[in-house]
């Protein structure tokens, strides 16, 4: 806690929204990384293959078996198939629902990366304005350390500000990928039920 309030005094009243995006951005990565591991998120390639065979085949029975007690975005979208038909209207239907579910707190994570730099310049700039305005208070300058260490202190918010962006750029992109991938693998269960019901 002394660490922390040493940190907000020299970097200024902008280290407090950055401490918090900090918490925020850590919080929301740790959220992200147990849904896609441990939430239903995750599914094999094996698996996914598994059930495009199945659903091709037209082997309802053996599908529901295999998703049984399975609660995936892709069981979800395949009860949805088996159940209200694999019309395209459907098959969009439950896509969209399962969206809000792997793409959460994506806007949040990009809007950190963007804001944590900029706030961090803004420190930055407040910092240095007060620097400057020391040296113009005082006729003669008796110690130009007072200057270089305000100088120095203010550049404290921009380099927190970018480490708070790096870390949440890497788990962000992360996350894009995997969100990509999960809407190419239902975009493929969803080919496979309706070829699986046109045989």
């Amino acid at each position: 806690m002394e660490h922390l309030l040493q940190l907000i005094e020299r970097g200024g009243i902008v280290m407090l929204p950055l401490i918090m995006l900090s918490v925020i951005s850590l919080t929301l990565i740790i959220e992200r990384l147990w849904f896609w591991c441990f939430g239903g998120g995750h599914c094999s390639v094996s698996v996914i293959a598994t059930y495009n065979e199945l659903l091709r085949a037209g082997n309802r029975a053996s599908l529901e078996t295999s998703i049984k007690r399975k609660r995936t975005i892709f069981t979800s979208v395949i009860q949805s198939l088996l159940h209200d038909g694999n019309s395209d209207a459907v098959a969009i239907a439950a896509i969209e629902r399962e969206r809000p579910r792997f793409e959460r707190y994506m806007v949040a994570l990009s809007t950190i990366i963007t804001a944590a730099p900029l706030l961090g310049i803004l420190g930055t700039v407040i910092g240095i304005i007060d620097s400057f305005q020391l040296l113009g208070d005082q006729t003669m300058l008796t110690d130009p350390a007072d200057v270089a260490g305000g100088i120095a202190s203010a550049l404290l918010t921009t380099a927190a500000g970018l480490i708070i962006a790096l870390v949440t750029l890497f788990p962000y992109m992360l996350f894009r990928e995997w969100a990509s991938q999960s809407i190419s693998h239902l975009e493929t269960l969803v080919a496979s039920a309706q070829q699986g019901g046109e045989s």
